[in-house]
Parts: C-alpha cells; sequence; structure tokens
C-alpha cells in the first residue's frame, strides 16, 4: 500500500505532462492572399537593362498581395492608380500602357476582406504601380524604411516615378517608420527586409509558409528573369551599385531560408501560380 501511494504523484506527473503536450496548440494558419491589381504593357524594356532581342516579354504583371495572421493582417504593395481601373480600358501613359480591370477593394469580398479593414500596410517601395490603393486603406499603420519616407514626402521629390499624388493620403497615416528588418506579428513568420538600390528605402517581405515553404516576395529588386539571372540593373534605379549589393544579400538570404523567390512583376509566373490558387499556405 505504502509503495502504491508513492507512485501515485510520480504516475499522475508522467500523465499531466502527456495531456500538456498532447494539447499543445499547433502553429497558427498563415495564409497568403495573391490579387492581380493591374497591367504595365512596354514598347522596348531597355530602360531595365534587358535588350528587346533578349525576351519578348513586354506586359508586367502588377500584383497586389494579403497576409492573413492570427495576430492581424498586412498588405503588401497597391497595385496600380485607381484612375486607370475607372478607365477601365488600356490607358496611355508614355512610354507605356496601363490596364486594371478590378479594383483591389472589389476583390477583397472574396477572402471576407474589406479595403479599410487592414491592420498593417506596406509597399516594396513607393512607386506609382505599388501604391495604388493607398488612399483607401483607412486606419492601417503604414510599416516604411525611413529612407524611403523621407524621399517619397520630401519638399520636392526627385525619385524617377514617385507621384505624390497617388500617395498624398498616407502622409498623415499612422506608421513605423523602419531601420533595417522588421518582424511584423512577432513570431518570425512575416518580416519586412531592407533592400534598398531601386529606391533609397525599397525593402521585400519573407513569409515563411507552412505548406509552400519559405517565399520572398522581391518588389522591384527584379522586372525580368534575365534581371535576376544576369544581375541587371535597371537605369532608373537610384543607386546601381547598392542595387547590386542587395541582390547578392537577397540571394544568399534566399539560400539560407530554403525559399523561393517571386519576381513580382512576372506574368508567366503569376498565371501559373493563379492556374493553381491564388491562396498560398
Amino acid at each position: 500500500m505504502k509503495t502504491k501511494l508513492r507512485r501515485l504523484p510520480l504516475l499522475l506527473t508522467v500523465v499531466s505532462s502527456a495531456l500538456v503536450v498532447a494539447c499543445a496548440p499547433a502553429e497558427s494558419p498563415l495564409t497568403l492572399y495573391e490579387f492581380d491589381c493591374g497591367v504595365i504593357r512596354f514598347e522596348s524594356i531597355t530602360m531595365f537593362g534587358v535588350g528587346d532581342d533578349e525576351t519578348d516579354v513586354r506586359d508586367m504583371i502588377v500584383p497586389c498581395y494579403v497576409v492573413e495572421h492570427p495576430a492581424g493582417s498586412l498588405l503588401w504593395e497597391g497595385g496600380l492608380p485607381l484612375a486607370i481601373a475607372e478607365a477601365g480600358d488600356w490607358v496611355e501613359s508614355p512610354p507605356v500602357l496601363l490596364r486594371q480591370d478590378q479594383t483591389l477593394a472589389d476583390q477583397l469580398p472574396s477572402i471576407g476582406h474589406a479595403i479599410d479593414a487592414f491592420d498593417y500596410v506596406a509597399f516594396s517601395h513607393m512607386h506609382f504601380d505599388h501604391v495604388g490603393a493607398s488612399s483607401e486603406v483607412q486606419g492601417a499603420t503604414l510599416l516604411i524604411q525611413q529612407a524611403e519616407f523621407d524621399a517619397a514626402f520630401a519638399d520636392s521629390v526627385t525619385v524617377p516615378f514617385f507621384d505624390p499624388a497617388v500617395y498624398e493620403g498616407l502622409r498623415n497615416a499612422p506608421r513605423e517608420l523602419l531601420d533595417g528588418e522588421h518582424d511584423v506579428f512577432g513570431d518570425g513568420r512575416v518580416r519586412i527586409i531592407p533592400a534598398p538600390g531601386h529606391t533609397p528605402g525599397h525593402q521585400v517581405l519573407f513569409v515563411d509558409l507552412a505548406e509552400e515553404g519559405p517565399v520572398v516576395l522581391a518588389g522591384d529588386l527584379y522586372h525580368f528573369r534575365e534581371s535576376r539571372s544576369d544581375t541587371r540593373v535597371p537605369e532608373i534605379n537610384v543607386d546601381s551599385a547598392l542595387t547590386i549589393m542587395t541582390m547578392g544579400r537577397i540571394e544568399q538570404m534566399v539560400i539560407d531560408e530554403g525559399a523561393q523567390l517571386w519576381i513580382e512583376h512576372d506574368m508567366a509566373a503569376y498565371l501559373e501560380r493563379q492556374s493553381r490558387s491564388n491562396v498560398h499556405r
């Protein structure tokens, strides 16, 4: 009897420990959604450091991404300006043509979301084709590198393809000014990584998906596959040497993390993913 009484607490301890392990919650779900937020059509692509005879690709997809995390939601990229969608056809904006068939706000109900319900919003950079929905994102905290914010809201904006008229609504928005890497939700699964060179505060997004694995949404680090394979730097980049350094650093991160790198403007890759699903987990 005494032996039985001595062993009972140990038994309860073992059983209790087993219950704790069995009931421990699995990692909370993380979902990435991908949307069509416009198309840019080029006659010539030499401005990107790629010869017109090297590829017949002339159309660039302009994507938007929604990250749903148990701790909140993030909009990454804002697409073309809303005026393009309102035109309802191709719009001439020399030297390119622009088109957007459906606004992001009109697409979001398909995932049960609203344009004014994001906790955070971040853009790879402030070029006009990445911030189109910025005026509609009300109440979200803007996550932006200090250098990008300073360049975008300077008294005299000198960075090519920055158009303050498109993103003026962000000037007084809630914001967190970044100086380097930022862990959006605090668990390492959604991280903003500085990637300057294309613009002063260009950044990319790392998303660690449970099923598809880690993904780097590369902003405008590259525009074409040739840009990546041959380290081509667009003539519009604000710092070519810094761009090349950034490319090397991000490529090393991709290797270290075992990640996919998505060239955001790659139409063929976008359509291939869409043929399977615009939902990534």
